[in-house]
């Protein structure tokens, strides 16, 4: 019993380094000294004849094998978790930094966050509203634990976890000569008002390419970054843009009419997490219950 015990102390000390990054908030996290965390590597590295961590000038860096370690650990700490409501896994005073672009945030995680809190006392979260771009860059600074975007992110370094797809629709003014019709077809587009998005977004990119294949050339009117605006524009009759329809549109908004867009182009609304560091018991949490809890609505499905 006493070597068992010894044992889910390293296995501990493992799973803290991995996901705080360092031996001293390891030692933090677990209410012991940052010595204890160290010599608890060094035994379950003796252990297990593997090399574990890779320390370098003060940092300490998890191997692919500890990370192979610690995902084998979850179901053990989950149950132990389950059984003994595991303060020690993610403590009440560690709140949950979670990081979401504006539209995201404002029409749909700002309500989710509020209930969350109220069902679960003595949870903390930290909520930042920043841009896809700061969002993927504090994943990877690891200044944030999880982050939640509809951007299309292609960027080593960060895992994305897919929790809602959905399709581009063609938004337009209430009574638009294009309301007229059920769905949007690109060739419909043909000198029709349109507002984009920026070159530096990567829906910009897709339906430049969807246009010049079809040979069709809209009537560029403006050019904005974020769906909120594009369709703030459309409500004052500047023309129509092509757009993810989740979160925003799922209720509907006054002066806006939508028609489904024949292109294949579907946007994923993810989890953010930083590679190679498993979530925290918290982050897991939040997650599920994002899960759940969102509600049924006919622009998006769960993936």
């Amino acid at each position: 019993m006493v070597e068992h015990r010894h044992r889910l102390r390293e296995f501990e000390c493992l799973r803290a380094v991995v996901v705080t990054g360092t031996t001293i908030g390891a030692a933090r996290r677990l209410g012991i000294s940052q010595s204890a965390v160290s010599r608890s590597l060094s035994q379950l590295e003796a252990r297990v004849g593997r090399l574990l961590f890779l320390r370098r000038s003060g940092r300490i860096e998890p191997t692919a094998e500890a990370l192979r370690l610690n995902d084998k650990l979850d179901p053990i700490f989950e149950t132990l978790a389950d059984i003994e409501g595991a303060e020690w896994v993610t403590p009440d005073a560690e709140p949950l930094r979670l990081i979401v672009p504006p539209t995201l945030a404002h029409h749909f995680v700002i309500s989710r966050v509020a209930r969350f809190l109220k069902e679960n006392p003595g949870k903390q979260l930290q909520l930042d509203i920043q841009a896809t771009d700061v969002l993927v860059s504090g994943i990877l600074e690891l200044r944030y634990d999880l982050g939640l975007t509809s951007g299309m992110i292609q960027r080593s370094g960060v895992h994305l976890v897919p929790w809602r797809r959905s399709q581009v629709v063609c938004a337009m003014p209430t009574g638009h000569p294009l309301s007229e019709k059920e769905v949007i077809t690109p060739h419909d587009l043909e000198g029709v008002a349109l507002i984009e998005f920026l070159r530096r977004l990567g829906t910009r990119a897709i339906t430049e390419q969807l246009f010049a294949r079809a040979g069709v050339h809209p009537k560029q009117v403006a050019e904005t970054a974020t769906n909120m605006a594009a369709l703030e524009l459309v409500r004052q009759g500047l023309g129509v843009t092509l757009i993810n329809p989740f979160p925003l549109l799922t209720s509907g908004l006054d002066g806006i009419e939508v028609r489904p867009f024949d292109a294949a182009i579907f946007y994923n609304t993810s989890f953010v997490l930083p590679s190679g560091r498993p979530p925290s018991q918290l982050a897991r949490q939040f997650m599920q219950f994002i899960k759940l809890t969102t509600p049924l609505d006919k622009y998006s499905e769960p993936v």
